[in-house]
C-alpha cells in the first residue's frame, strides 16, 4: 500500500539546511513511517548557491521568494533553516497558509517574537516543531528515562557548558553570510540564544521548568567591520554569558557558554547529581552516557561508562548491531522521524513551538539578569 507523501518546503540551504535535508532523506530508510517525505522544494535568495544545494540533494523545484513557497499547494510542511531575523513572518504566514511548520532554534530572537509564532500555530492548528536535536541523543534520551523512572532520586544539582573559539579574532567582521550570529539584528542574541538556549532545552525537558535566574554576560570585542555596511559598527551580541538558576524542583544549576574559550569547537556537557545517583554526558562521546550509582556494592562502586549501542537502547534498534556507533547527524534524522511518526496522533512531537517559547522566556530572562544585577524570573 502506497504511503501518503509529505511535500516538504525548506527554506534556506546552510549548514541547517543540509542537516534537515539529510534527515528527512534518511528517516524513511531506517524507520517504519505512514508518511513519504519528499524533498519538494528548496528556497533561498541565492538562486546561484540554491541550484547546485538543490541539485545534491534531489530537492524536485527552488524558489526564490519564501512568499511564493508558502502559496505552493503542492507544500504540506515548511521548515525554517535560515537566520532568526526570518524565523516569525516565515513562520506565521506559513501557519495562516495550513502548512506544518518546522523551524531552526531559537524559535524567535526574543520571547515577544516566539509567543506570536505560538499563537499563530495554535489559532490554524497545524503540527509544529523546534530543531533541538540534542534531546534525540540516544545518550541523553536515555538520561531521560533514566530520570523519569527515579533512578536518580530528587535531583540536586545541574551544570552545563556550551563552548566555542571561533570568534576570538579582532580582524572578524559581523553580519552577512556565515556571520549573521554576530549581528543582534539579525540574531537577536550571541551566545545565550545561540548555545545556551541548547543547553536550556535540553536542562528543562530533563530536569522541568527554571524558576528564576541570576546572569553576567560580556562583550570582548566592543566594535567589529559589519560586512553589508563595511562600517565599524558596535557589537550589539554577548560573547560569553554565565547564570545560575534555581529549577522549580528545587534544584540549583549553573550555565556557561562563550565563543572565547580557546581550543574548544563545540564542547557541550551537562551533569545531573541526585541523591541516589549521577549522570555525565559530553557532546564529544555522544554515545556514552556516564552513569553513578551509590546504591551498587561499595567495593565495586564508582562510574560507569555506558556505550549507547544496543537495541535496548533509545532509537538504537533501527540502526546497526551492537557496538557501532552513531553520530551528529542522526540526531535529526530521529527527530524528523518523531515529527513525521507523531503526525494523525493526538500527542504532538517535543519540542513543539510552544516548549521552544519556553525557553526564549529563560533566555530574555538572563538576558534582563545580566543588565539588572538582579534574580529574575522567567514571565510571560
Amino acid at each position: 500500500m502506497a504511503k501518503k507523501k509529505l511535500n516538504i518546503g525548506m527554506v534556506g540551504y546552510g549548514f541547517m539546511g543540509r542537516t534537515h535535508s539529510n534527515a528527512f532523506a534518511q528517516a524513511q530508510h531506517f524507520f517504519d513511517l505512514n508518511y513519504e517525505p519528499v524533498l519538494k522544494a528548496a528556497c533561498a535568495r541565492n538562486e546561484e548557491k540554491l541550484k547546485p544545494f538543490a541539485a545534491q540533494w534531489g530537492y524536485e523545484s527552488i524558489e526564490t521568494d519564501w512568499r511564493k513557497l508558502i502559496a505552493r499547494k503542492d507544500i504540506d510542511l515548511v521548515d525554517i533553516a535560515s537566520p532568526n531575523d526570518t524565523h516569525m513572518e516565515i513562520a506565521i504566514a506559513a501557519a495562516k497558509a495550513g502548512k506544518m511548520v518546522m523551524c531552526e532554534k531559537p524559535l524567535g530572537r526574543n520571547a515577544k517574537e516566539s509567543k506570536k509564532m505560538v499563537d499563530a500555530v495554535a489559532k490554524a492548528g497545524v503540527a509544529n516543531m523546534v530543531w533541538y536535536n540534542y534531546r534525540r541523543v540516544p545518550a541523553v534520551t536515555l538520561a531521560k528515562q533514566l530520570i523519569d523512572e527515579g533512578k536518580l532520586g530528587k535531583i540536586f544539582h545541574y551544570r552545563a557548558k556550551f563552548l566555542q573559539d571561533w570568534t576570538i579574532s579582532a580582524d572578524l567582521p559581523q553580519g552577512g553570510q556565515g556571520l549573521w550570529r554576530l549581528d543582534v539584528g539579525v540574531a537577536g542574541s550571541g551566545v545565550t540564544g545561540d548555545l545556551l538556549a541548547h543547553c536550556i532545552d535540553t536542562a528543562m525537558w530533563l530536569n522541568g521548568s527554571i524558576d528564576s535566574v541570576t546572569a553576567a554576560t560580556e562583550t570582548f570585542i566592543k566594535k567589529r567591520k559589519h560586512s553589508l555596511t563595511g562600517k565599524v559598527e558596535p557589537v550589539g551580541i554577548d560573547d560569553a554569558s554565565l547564570f545560575l538558576a534555581r529549577f522549580a524542583n528545587g534544584s540549583l544549576a549553573n550555565f556557561e557558554a562563550t565563543r572565547y574559550a580557546r581550543g574548544h569547537k563545540a564542547l557541550y556537557t551537562f551533569e545531573i547529581n541526585g541523591e541516589h545517583a549521577s549522570i555525565f554526558w559530553d557532546l564529544h562521546d555522544l554515545h556514552r552516557l556516564q552513569y553513578f550509582d551509590h546504591g551498587d556494592e561499595g567495593r565495586t562502586r564508582g562510574w560507569r561508562s555506558l556505550h549507547i549501542t544496543d537495541g535496548d537502547h533509545p532509537y538504537m534498534a533501527k540502526w546497526w548491531v551492537p557496538g557501532l556507533q552513531i553520530g551528529y547527524e542522526h540526531t535529526f534524522i530521529h527527530q524528523a522521524a518523531d515529527f513525521i511518526d507523531s503526525l494523525g496522533k493526538r500527542k504532538p512531537a517535543s519540542p513543539t513551538f510552544k516548549d521552544a517559547y519556553a525557553t526564549d522566556l529563560v533566555t530574555d530572562a538572563v538576558l534582563k539578569s545580566a543588565k539588572s544585577g538582579r534574580w529574575e524570573r522567567p514571565k510571560t
